[in-house]
Formats: C-alpha cells, sequence, structure tokens
C-alpha cells in the first residue's frame, strides 16, 4: 500500500526542500521506490539538489499541467545518485519548471489544481511507488489543501522561531478539521546551543503532535548550498543520522 507524504511549513526558508530531498533519499535507498513532486510552482527548487537546470529539463510538472503530456513523461529516474542502492530501491524526481515565462503563466492563470489529485495517482500506479513526496508551496492556498486532504502523513517543518510557531497553529488546526491520518512535525536549523529535548518538549507540548526530530543549524548543510542531498554527501554527519530517525517513523 502506497503512502503520500506531504512536507509543508507555514513560512519559506525552513529547509522543506532539503529535508525532503533527504527523507526521500534514505527511504528510496532502503530499497522503496519513491517519487518527489516539486509542487512549488511559483518559486521551485528541489531540482537544484539534483543537479538538474533549465538546459537539462526537458519536461516538468508545468507539461503535463497544460495538457501537453502524461505526469509519469515528467518523472526522472534520479536513482543513479544513490550510493549503496538496494536493487529493488528507485528514486524519481518531478520537477517544477523554472522558465520565467511558465512561472509567470501560472501566477497568472492559475492551474487546475484537480488535475494533481489525478497525477498523484497515476504516478503512483504507473511507477509502482511505495512512497510518494509531495514539497509543497510555504502557506496555505488550494494547491497545498490539496495536498494535505490527500496526505497520509503530513510533516510540518518549522524553526525554533515565534513566527514559525505561530503559522504552524494554524497550519495543524487545519490538518485536523481534514482529517489527516498521520501528522508529524520537525524542528530544523535549531542552534547548538539549546537544549534538543526540552526544545522537543515544548513542541509537542504545544501542539500535541509528536516532533520526529530536531534538526541542528549545520554550517556543512551551508556550505554545501544546495549542491547535492546532504544525506547522500554526509551519511555519517549527526544531522543524517536524524533524517535517518524521522525517516523510520515514516516508514513504520
Amino acid at each position: 500500500m502506497s503512502k503520500i507524504i506531504s512536507v509543508h511549513s507555514y513560512r519559506g526558508g525552513t529547509g522543506k526542500s532539503n529535508t525532503t530531498a533527504n527523507l526521500a533519499s534514505i527511504i528510496a535507498r532502503g530499497g522503496n521506490r519513491v517519487a518527489i513532486v516539486d509542487t512549488d510552482i511559483q518559486s521551485p527548487g528541489i531540482h537544484v539538489l539534483f543537479g538538474f537546470s533549465e538546459s537539462n529539463m526537458d519536461r516538468c510538472l508545468n507539461d503535463y499541467l497544460w495538457g501537453r503530456c502524461p505526469i509519469a513523461d515528467t518523472a526522472y529516474n534520479v536513482s543513479s545518485l544513490l550510493p549503496k542502492l538496494a536493487s529493488n530501491g528507485n528514486l524519481y524526481l518531478i520537477p517544477s519548471s523554472i522558465k520565467a515565462g511558465e512561472i509567470a503563466r501560472v501566477l497568472r492563470e492559475g492551474y487546475d489544481v484537480g488535475l494533481l489529485t489525478d497525477g498523484f495517482q497515476e504516478l503512483i500506479e504507473v511507477l509502482n511507488l511505495d512512497y510518494l513526496f509531495i514539497d509543497t508551496h510555504p502557506g496555505l492556498n488550494e494547491e497545498t489543501l490539496l495536498s494535505i486532504t490527500i496526505s497520509d502523513i503530513l510533516l510540518l517543518i518549522l524553526r525554533p522561531d515565534q513566527q514559525d510557531f505561530q503559522g504552524t497553529a494554524v497550519t495543524v488546526d487545519v490538518a485536523r478539521k481534514l482529517e489527516v491520518p498521520k501528522i508529524l512535525m520537525t524542528i530544523n536549523k535549531a542552534p547548538e546551543s539549546l537544549d534538543f529535548e526540552d526544545l522537543k518538549q515544548q513542541v509537542e507540548s504545544i501542539y500535541n503532535i509528536p516532533v520526529a526530530g530536531v534538526l541542528p543549524h549545520s554550517d556543512q548543510m551551508m556550505l554545501l548550498a544546495s549542491k547535492g542531498v546532504f544525506a547522500l554527501h554526509f551519511p555519517n554527519d549527526p544531522l543524517t543520522k536524524v533524517v535517518e530517525g524521522i525517516a523510520k517513523q515514516i516508514v513504520g
């Protein structure tokens, strides 16, 4: 039975796309068939982590939304990037366009978000997926609400920041009303000076939702500068170990 996981943050800059890429890579490397869909159509970015640019992206999610091709034709197999990949594991990326004209068209005309639901199911069937990760647009809009509604797991990313805390409370309230089966939280970019266990307990008491992990601020992550998936470059880093723990809670 496949699972749909939406990874969401109320504000931008939380490390949502990096977290999505790391989790999907780890779960695929463990022998699962995994895909990531970048539905942040207004400001796409996760493709950079997998070495894509405008010059080497022939097709993308926008082509499906405009009726140019089936969604499966926009899926790139990026499994070759994963070291020690189990024989039955695969990782696919469905990127959004970074062409200015395509982004402008979305902002100007919008798109039929109902097509996304059909597209997600088509990907699951055609690619025989175990896990489908949706990298959402920050904040709450029609696309985000749809992604949350159809999710088996909603993973909320927030920083130890008061603005994030308040905005995330709104998302949690919406997710509960939409009856998402499982909600998890991840605290990202936590300063090393904080007591992580105390921070975890504080956040769990505020939202009454499990905190799957606390990711420390990482200079190594900053230096990598989105030139790859962190967990693949630094498999023994403490941050990677926390992400692996979160991945187990998604798979379990």
